[in-house]
């Protein structure tokens, strides 16, 4: 075994990520190296991350990673098949990683990656076509058609980590091997912490609420203080600015965005929603229908402000960055780029030697990074991507 790959936001990184390292290395040896591709600036969710992307790398590998890689913007505020497909891209892309680790709420391997071979199947294919002509949301007729295949499995679908451990493995096919740790304690959304661990979204909670000896417990040592010393972030800080930039967009603009519904009328919707709405929430609300989900709008809304389109996510990603890295992770990092099939960005001025296509997916980055630093209570200035180099401990 070369190394193992992890995809994660670690936003913050909490014991249950710990763990999940530790389970890891406990399946498949104690000094295998963890290569983890973690979202940068934006969540997923069509949120800003708690702080800085540095800064939870730095604590992801306090915490047992060895070498964090970026999963670039267009990737990382995908739905779960475009996220997974960029992050599973670049642990294959770099040429060390033989192996995938992912959580999930069933820590049934076999079962998922049946479900995932089900998912590139003709007949599933054609199932999905069937109920989505009907007008059923899109996770609603995953599921129907996913039912009609493989039976009463179909309910894996329905686990946060499980469905997203899936299109991990649709992504892998054959080119990594895989190992899935079984999720303990609480679900990936909970607010009442169970058996040692909280969810992500009770400590980002507490934090932003001020409860910092609260929020302590479910963290590693000496995560607090040094959450504390980067700063953190608060959406309501750029909530007028989204509603600015979603008032000036004509159906046209929302048509250009991913997964935009442009054939089935949202765009009109959105537009609608936009010129009323006081408070994003409000724009949510109004927008989303049984057919259009809460999280596919939050994540237009994210992609509109940004100012991303469908364009801009190519088949995968141009390069990979370092974010951060220990001692081991050098070692690997340099074995990285004897065998890495992109290229290998540990500093930003390296960019300027990539071609085209890698230089206007940075310029991207670079743009979502300074519309982040917004975020936070006292603005951050601009350029942060081309001031701060990978965490190094």
């Amino acid at each position: 075994m070369n190394a193992v790959g992890i995809v994660a936001e670690y936003d913050p990184f909490h014991l249950g990520h710990s763990y999940h390292i530790a389970q890891t290395r406990r399946l498949l040896g104690e000094n295998v190296p963890v290569v983890c591709v973690m979202s940068g600036s934006w969540r997923q969710r069509g949120e800003c991350a708690l702080t800085d992307k540095w800064t939870r790398a730095e604590l992801a590998l306090r915490g047992g990673a060895d070498l964090v890689l970026e999963l670039p913007l267009p990737w990382a505020v995908s739905s779960a098949e475009g996220f997974a497909r960029g992050a599973v891209e670049l642990l294959k892309s770099a040429g060390v990683v033989d192996t995938l680790s992912f959580g999930s709420e069933s820590g049934d391997g076999e079962a998922l990656k049946a479900l995932a071979s089900t998912l590139e199947s003709a007949e599933y294919r054609k199932a999905l076509r069937t109920e989505l002509d009907k007008g059923v949301p899109f996770a609603a007729a995953r599921e129907k058609a996913a039912e009609k295949c493989v039976g009463k499995t179909v309910h894996l679908l329905r686990g946060t980590n499980d469905s997203l451990g899936v299109e991990y493995l649709r992504a892998a096919g054959d080119e990594l091997g895989y190992v899935t740790v079984k999720r303990k304690g609480v679900s990936h959304d909970s607010v009442c912490p169970a058996d040692g661990f909280a969810s992500a979204t009770l400590i980002r909670r507490l934090i932003r609420a001020g409860e910092w000896a609260a929020a302590e417990e479910w963290l590693p040592g000496g995560s607090v203080k040094r959450l504390q010393t980067a700063g953190i972030t608060d959406m309501k800080n750029v909530e007028r600015a989204f509603l600015a930039r979603l008032r000036s967009m004509r159906e046209e603009d929302f048509a250009a965005l991913p997964d935009s519904g442009a054939a089935e009328g949202l765009p009109a919707r959105l537009v609608k929603a936009a010129g009323k709405a006081e408070d994003l929430e409000a724009f949510y609300a109004q927008a989303k229908t049984k057919r259009y989900a809460h999280a596919r709008i939050r994540r237009l809304a994210l992609w509109a402000f940004l100012g991303l389109t469908a364009a801009d996510r190519g088949d995968r990603p141009e390069y990979l960055r370092v974010l951060g890295m220990n001692g081991r992770g050098k070692v690997l990092l340099r074995e990285m780029k004897k065998k890495a099939s992109l290229p290998v960005l540990t500093k930003p001025a390296h960019i300027r030697e990539l071609g085209e296509a890698a230089q206007a997916l940075f310029a991207m980055e670079c743009r979502g990074t300074d519309l982040f630093g917004l975020c936070f209570d006292k603005a951050k200035p601009c350029g942060m991507d081309y001031t701060t180099g990978p965490a190094i401990i």
